[in-house]
């Protein structure tokens, strides 16, 4: 079923805000290139207009924390076929891409369309955008496929959703609307896939098995989350929006996790012991046995009046084995995604556990 989209003013009487046409889809283009968190707050944008080897031109390159390059690309006036043909066209030229290439389409994009910061280079934008302070180990380990447009019909719906499913391709879309609404202007984005699911193949490939029944979990840390207190109080925590706090509901009680700070390493192994809470709710056991709410024991405070899927949620774990960010576990070959929570299938995540398994001592 094609995916729609409406809104409705609430008062007295339901009124239904009015939708106009994307006047050019060249505006949602200069749109996104101002700002690609509207797209996804993931991703850093790399490249605008990039030209492939055959002459062609990507619309905008970004990429995830993990290194790995996503191509967007506007449908415009592009048939169905045509805009899948090109996006997998270009999927072709990405994935054969090394590092040099890539740091170069990033001078040429800064350059270009954003002179005043000639210079940066890409590791710096990296770690700015990221605040990483180590990098992967490659970039373009994987790659993702991202249709764009004003309207989404059935026939690209219907191809993505089989690329997706039946092939393992990494491809998704998105569809924006424009409404008006007493002279303001509103912008709706709507997903064809779960943004989780659509990534998640572009770790897997064609190398997926089954899930083995244990979750990686990224701790991203920052001046009000921080490991030790993850580490002190056993929990994991995520906020900031519905991009990094849903995958919370993926965890299951008494499942195995393998935590990770981006950028560090593998930092613990635990088990998981409740339910996804919002910092207002959640309490901690102390020493003694005790229990106060985690407000009273952690400072500085995440921001709390905020909207439920921006403030800052935890999850309480047992830990089995944990070790310092000084020490965290990072070598070569281990899994790393860009999700809060992810159940990896790929041969890359049991030999990641099999490493992680030796380096904690975890026997069982």
């Amino acid at each position: 079923m094609t995916v729609e989209v409406g809104i409705w003013r609430l008062g007295d009487k339901p009124e239904k805000v009015r939708f106009v046409p994307i006047p050019k889809e060249e505006k949602l283009e200069e749109i996104l290139a101002a700002d690609l968190s509207i797209l996804d707050p993931r991703l850093l944008l790399i490249g605008r207009q990039v030209m492939t080897a055959f002459g062609k031109f990507i619309d905008l390159l970004a990429m995830d924390a993990d290194g790995k390059l996503v191509v967007i690309e506007l449908k415009r006036d592009k048939t169905p076929r045509e805009i899948v043909a090109q996006i997998l066209d270009y999927g072709s030229w990405i994935r054969e891409l090394e590092d040099d290439k890539v740091a170069s389409i990033f001078d040429s994009f800064i350059n270009k369309y954003q002179p005043e910061q000639s210079g940066l280079s890409l590791d710096d934008a990296f770690r700015q955008k990221f605040g990483a302070n180590d990098l992967p180990e490659t970039w373009n380990e994987g790659h993702e496929l991202l249709v764009v447009a004003g309207h989404l019909d059935a026939s690209t719906e219907r191809i993505v959703n089989y690329l997706n499913d039946e092939h393992s391709v990494a491809i998704n879309a998105v569809f924006f609307r424009f409404f008006i609404d007493e002279g303001r202007e509103y912008l709706s984005r709507v997903w064809l896939i779960d943004p989780t699911e659509a990534e998640v193949k572009a770790v897997e490939g064609k190398s997926s098995e089954p899930w083995n029944g244990e979750f990686y979990v990224n701790f991203g840390v920052g001046l009000s989350r921080r490991w030790e207190d993850g580490r002190k109080y056993g929990y994991i925590a995520a906020g900031g929006g519905s991009f990094y706090t849903r995958t919370l509901a993926l965890l299951e009680p008494g499942k195995r996790i393998w935590v990770n700070v981006p950028g560090t390493g593998y930092v613990a192994v635990g088990v998981i012991e409740g339910e996804p809470t919002p910092i207002q709710e959640f309490k901690v056991e102390l020493e003694d046995g005790s229990t106060k709410p985690i407000t009273e024991v952690i400072s500085p405070l995440p921001k709390m009046d905020l909207a439920e899927d921006e403030i800052e949620h935890y999850v309480k774990v047992r830990w089995l084995e944990t070790t310092s960010l000084d020490d965290a576990i990072k070598e070569k070959g281990l899994f790393g995604n860009q999700n809060t929570v992810a159940r990896p299938k790929t041969a890359k995540w049991q030999h990641t556990i099999e490493r992680l398994r030796k380096r904690l001592r975890i026997t069982d």
